[in-house]
C-alpha cells in the first residue's frame, strides 16, 4: 500500500530570540504496508495487537541486559553536577533532585546522539546517511567533543523518531503515525555496532501520552533505550493540526512519562532513564516547577530549535537555563543553522561555555 508521509519539520526564530513556526512540510513518498499495520487503531492502548507484536518480534540479541549496573558514587556525583554549572551565578543550578539509581548515564558522560527516520533523509542526520557512513560521522562528532570537554566522557546515542506528527489526520484523526517496529529493530541494530544507547522519540499530533508511549514499552524495558517527548507537535489542547500552531505539553504529561519509565526501571531492575523533552518557547511546557523529580529517571530540558548563534544561545538562556528542571540539552542542525548569517553552526568548543553546560547533544 502506498502512503504519503507528511512530516513536519522546526522553524526559525524571530528578531527578538522567540521562535516562528514556519511550515516546511516535506512529502515522501514510501511503502506503508508495514506502517499501515503498526498504525492501525486498537481498541485500548495495553491490550492492543501491536503491544503484542512488539513483545514477540522486538529484536533483544545483544543488549546488555544483565551487564552489572555502575554503583552511583554520591561524591563523584555532586561534584559533576557542581562542575556541569559551568560557573552559573543564578543559584538555579544545579537542580536539587533525588539521587539517581546505580548505572545512571548523568551527569558522567556527556549524550551525543544523531536525531531522524529511516524513511526520510529530510528529517534528520539518522535516515540521511547510509549506515555505516552515519555512525562513522558520530563516532567522528564523539571525538570532538571528548575533545572539547576532556573531563567528561561520551556516550553516542541514536534518536529515532517512532511515532512522526502528520499533516493530514489520517484514518483515525490522531495526525500521528506509529513507525513499523522492525525500523525500531534496525537502530538497535545499528546502535550495537558503536556501543550506543537509543532513544525512541514520540510526536503525538492529536493521539496522547497515555495512547502512545505503552505501545513502545517492550522497547522501554531494554537497558539501553530512553525516550523523547517533543511538546511541539502535541495538539490536543489547541484543537489545530501539526504545522499550524506549536503544540504543548504541562507538568503532567511529563510526569506521566516519568513515572512510566520509573516503573519500568523498578519491576525489571533496570538502571535510570533518560527522558528528553524538547522545548523552543516558554509555552511549549506550561507549569515546569511542578515536574517531578525521580531516582528512576534522569530528565533533560533539551533546547531545540535552529537559526544563527546569538539566538540560539538566547533561547537556551531564556526557556531552559532560566526554569530549570533537572539536565539540559541542545540541538545543533547540520542544514538549517546555516541558512541565516553568519551561516554557522555552533561548535563543540563554544557549547561547553553555557552556563550550565548541555550534557545532551543532538545533531539532526
Amino acid at each position: 500500500m502506498i502512503g504519503q508521509f507528511l512530516s513536519v519539520h522546526r522553524k526559525a526564530f524571530s528578531s527578538n530570540a522567540r521562535h516562528i513556526l514556519t511550515l516546511n512540510l516535506s512529502i515522501l513518498i514510501l511503502t506503508c504496508a508495514a506502517c499501515g499495520a503498526r498504525d492501525s487503531e486498537q481498541k485500548n492502548a495495553t491490550g492492543s495487537k501491536s503491544s503484542s507484536n512488539a513483545k514477540n518480534n522486538a529484536d533483544t540479541s545483544g543488549n546488555p541486559v544483565d551487564q552489572p549496573l555502575t554503583k552511583l558514587d554520591t561524591a563523584a556525583y555532586n561534584l559533576k553536577l557542581v562542575y556541569n554549572t559551568n560557573g552559573d551565578t543564578t543559584g538555579k543550578w544545579p537542580v536539587k533532585a533525588p539521587y539517581p539509581l546505580d548505572g545512571a548515564i548523568l551527569p558522567f558522560k556527556r549524550v551525543v546522539a544523531f536525531y531522524g527516520n529511516l524513511y526520510s533523509k529530510n528529517m534528520g542526520i539518522l535516515g540521511e546517511l547510509p549506515r555505516r557512513e552515519m555512525l562513522t560521522k558520530l563516532k567522528q562528532e564523539c571525538a570532538h567533543w571528548a575533545k572539547a570537554d576532556p573531563k567528561t566522557p561520551v556516550q553516542p546515542a541514536l534518536h529515532y523518531i517512532a511515532v512522526t506528527a502528520q499533516g493530514a489526520p489520517g484514518k483515525n484523526n490522531t495526525y500521528r503515525m506509529r513507525m513499523p517496529f522492525h525500523q525500531i529493530d534496525t537502530v538497535l541494530s545499528m546502535a550495537r555496532d558503536i556501543n550506543a544507547i537509543v532513544f525512541i522519540d514520540v510526536q503525538v499530533g492529536m493521539s496522547s501520552l497515555q495512547q502512545e508511549l505503552p505501545e513502545l514499552i517492550p522497547y522501554l524495558k531494554l537497558p539501553n533505550v530512553h525516550l523523547g517527548i517533543d511538546p511541539e507537535f502535541s495538539m490536543r489542547k489547541s484543537g489545530k493540526k501539526p504545522g499550524s500552531v506549536i503544540g504543548t505539553y504541562d507538568a503532567e504529561d511529563v510526569n506521566y512519562a516519568s513515572e512510566l519509565l520509573a516503573k519500568l526501571v523498578r519491576e525489571n531492575h533496570l538502571p535510570p532513564k533518560i527522558l528528553v523533552v524538547h522545548r523552543f518557547t516558554q509555552s511549549m511546557v506550561t507549569n515546569y516547577r511542578n515536574i517531578k523529580k525521580r531516582p528512576e529517571v534522569q530528565i533533560v530540558m533539551h533546547m531545540d530549535g535552529w537559526g544563527e548563534p546569538p539566538k540560539k544561545k538566547g533561547t537556551y538562556q531564556y526557556f531552559i537555563r532560566e526554569e530549570p528542571v533537572q539536565f539540559t540539552g541542545f540541538k545543533l542542525f547540520y542544514k538549517n543553522d546555516l541558512r541565516i548569517a553568519p551561516h554557522l553552526m555552533l561548535t563543540p568548543e563554544e557549547l561547553v561555555k553555557l552556563k550550565p553546560m548541555p550534557i545532551y547533544i543532538q545533531y539532526q
